[in-house]
């Protein structure tokens, strides 16, 4: 007797051997599609970890500025505090004008420095991303030449 399915029996039909129903195989553009869709899920399941991430992250951040907001403020108070007991410590010395206008022109001395120094670092400030705008022209020539 020969086999009428030489390549096996028709979708749906059952195989001799086992008697179950074959089952189809998907076509390539079956499988195209099922790996396209699992490239979108992971695509979009690493994005949403990454926004979960960054507002952990922004949270953490949020609480560090403020404990450093806080630490300004107190420091800022101490160098109020300290000038004026600074001031009155001289006027056991001089006049108390004499004695607040010494405390200023220091203060005045120290901001003229720190605005000096400010100023110098801030030209160094680059406001582009060198670094990424490298690494995306390096992944533009791959995407057009992948072989070199």
């Amino acid at each position: 007797m020969t086999d009428p399915y030489p390549a096996g029996p028709p979708p749906g039909q059952p195989t001799p051997a086992t008697g179950a129903p074959r089952q189809e195989e998907p076509s390539l553009g079956q499988l195209l599609g099922a790996v396209t869709a699992d490239l979108q899920k992971l695509f979009r399941q690493e994005i949403e970890l990454a926004k979960v991430e960054m507002r952990t992250e922004a949270v953490k951040t949020g609480k560090a500025a403020g404990m450093l907001g806080g630490a300004g403020f107190a420091a800022y108070m101490v160098l109020l505090f300290g000038s004026l007991a600074l001031v009155y410590g001289l006027a056991n010395v001089m006049d108390t004008g004499w004695a607040a206008l010494l405390v200023t022109v220091v203060w005045a001395v120290v901001a003229a420095v720190l605005y000096v120094l400010g100023r110098s670092r801030m030209r160094e400030v680059s406001p582009k991303p060198e670094q990424t705008i490298e690494t995306l022209k390096e992944d533009a020539q791959w995407a057009r030449h992948p072989t070199r």
